[in-house]
């Protein structure tokens, strides 16, 4: 099974995603990411809020057998377990969430205020990322992205990033990832084929970032 299923609760649906899809290149999964800087008193960073919305095919294979009263409707509630197999899941690859402070890397714990909701058929998940260690941060820097590019983050169209408590004088840069180079785009095409094609920090160079440089 392929490592980067994701989600432990679809592996099988990701699988067959990848298997009738067998000749086209990564990514195999879309996310479309929106997150927000927390800032508490004083300037002091606290985490990052996050919601990644997936496509329509992965949506659907997710809700596969989930119970629900309402057709075509599903509660938070009766997503619960499927949001909690998300966060479980998502800790093997450190939440696809890289962050720098001051130009040092600082951690994350364990997601708090999780929860997924079902909307226009499609899945999002709602998650609050703490820092392990709240901190003032003249500079912070932070990249969304998987290594190996089975999943495809891609910035929100509508204001993918914004500041929620933020000093005043913050400045937010957000850059969105490249378009693949021939080259890059030949490496993709071998993913398939060849999971070792490229060194596992490939995705790197398509990674979302975004900077917050304070006073």
């Amino acid at each position: 099974m392929i490592r980067h299923a994701l989600l432990s609760c679809v592996l099988v649906a990701v699988g067959m995603i990848s298997t009738a899809s067998s000749a086209s290149a990564h990514p195999h999964v879309w996310v479309t990411v929106h997150s927000e800087v927390i800032y508490g008193p004083n300037g002091i960073v606290n985490g990052i809020r996050h919601a990644w919305t997936f496509d329509d095919m992965f949506s659907a294979y997710a809700i596969q057998g989930i119970p629900h009263a309402k057709k075509d409707t599903f509660t938070r509630q009766e997503l619960s377990s499927l949001a909690d197999v998300n966060v479980t899941s998502l800790k093997e690859f450190d939440y696809f969430t890289y962050a720098r402070v001051n130009d040092k890397k600082i951690p994350f714990v364990d997601p708090v205020e999780y929860w997924m909701e079902f909307k226009d058929s499609l899945l999002t998940l709602h998650f609050m990322l703490p820092l392990k260690t709240p901190v003032a941060a003249k500079r912070l820097q932070v990249e969304i992205y998987d290594p190996t590019i089975f999943v495809d983050f891609e910035p929100g169209k509508d204001a993918p990033v914004a500041l929620v408590g933020a000093p005043a004088g913050c400045q937010l840069q957000v850059d969105v990832p490249h378009t693949p180079t021939a080259g890059e785009q030949l490496q993709l095409n071998e993913l398939d084929s060849n999971p070792f094609a490229s060194s596992s920090s490939f995705g790197e160079i398509f990674a979302n970032k975004f900077v917050v440089s304070c006073p």
